[in-house]
């Protein structure tokens, strides 16, 4: 990445990822690049245009007529879809079923990784999604798979939700993310899946700051290994695990009842596409 830093947070769909990327960066002094908010303006634009989610010859279309931006207004990041502040329409289930859904298609992903591979090469930078350290970043200094369990993450969206005044079925929610999580680990360009090199981080039964510390501990011992020892990555427990990461989250976490990581504490949106 040249003299410029760049941390890949990938993970299902309600891990927490923006409102931990967005931690992090402020730690590290980085750039946050919200690459879900960027699929779900995308998103957002499909669905104003009445286009079904699997059309791929009219979204292959649309998407030369859509332009998309973020800009930071007061510390908070503001996404704009061809000059409209969407930031507050982009959250909904609806916006998310249709960013996943049209993210398959190789003409999205192509539109948006080229903005997303500029801004890291002119800034250090804290990047989320879904493929960020295997397709976007893939030299990424750091690379983290941050996932929780399906009952957890559907909780922590259900809360967010709620709290905006959005009615919804927690139930619903759950059965929504775990279609996604098939759809996103399933789809043939570029599927949520853990890096090789990245390290699993298992936000279930952890708060913000723990998993915020979690994650800086991390980007440390990476740093520390560009100089030095090639095992120090994972002296504090940070091995890579093999296997299905989303799995693990289904069978080794407990529900969580306070939501800790659903948002921090600057009322910062969360990711996703």
């Amino acid at each position: 990445m040249g003299n410029k830093h760049a941390v890949a947070i990938d993970g299902p769909s309600g891990a927490g990822k923006s409102t931990i990327a967005r931690a992090v960066s402020r730690k590290l002094g980085y750039t946050y690049v919200d690459t879900g908010a960027m699929f779900r303006a995308m998103g957002l634009y499909f669905l104003r245009k009445n286009i079904a989610p699997d059309d791929e010859t009219s979204i292959s279309k649309a998407v030369q007529d859509v332009n998309i931006a973020i800009r930071y207004e007061n510390g908070i990041q503001q996404v704009f879809l061809n000059g409209e502040n969407v930031s507050d329409l982009i959250r909904t289930e609806e916006v998310g079923s249709m960013a996943s859904a049209s993210s398959i298609f190789a003409g999205v992903r192509k539109k948006l990784l080229e903005l997303q591979q500029k801004i890291a090469a002119e800034n250090s930078v804290v990047m989320d999604g879904r493929d960020i350290g295997t397709v976007v970043l893939p030299d990424a200094d750091t690379k983290i798979f941050l996932t929780a369990s399906p009952a957890v993450r559907a909780y922590r969206r259900w809360a967010e939700l709620t709290e905006k005044g959005i009615s919804c079925s927690r139930e619903e929610i759950e059965k929504e993310m775990k279609e996604r999580d098939l759809r996103d680990s399933s789809r043939q360009n570029a599927p949520l899946k853990q890096a090789d090199d990245a390290v699993l981080v298992d936000s279930s039964n952890m708060n913000l700051e723990e998993v915020t510390q979690r994650i800086l501990r991390i980007v440390q011992e990476g740093s520390r290994r560009e100089t030095g020892d090639p095992i120090q990555r994972g002296r504090e427990g940070s091995r890579r695990e093999t296997g299905d990461p989303i799995q693990r989250g289904r069978e080794g976490s407990r529900r969580e009842t306070g939501g800790p990581i659903q948002r921090d504490q600057e009322g910062s949106r969360k990711e996703n596409a």
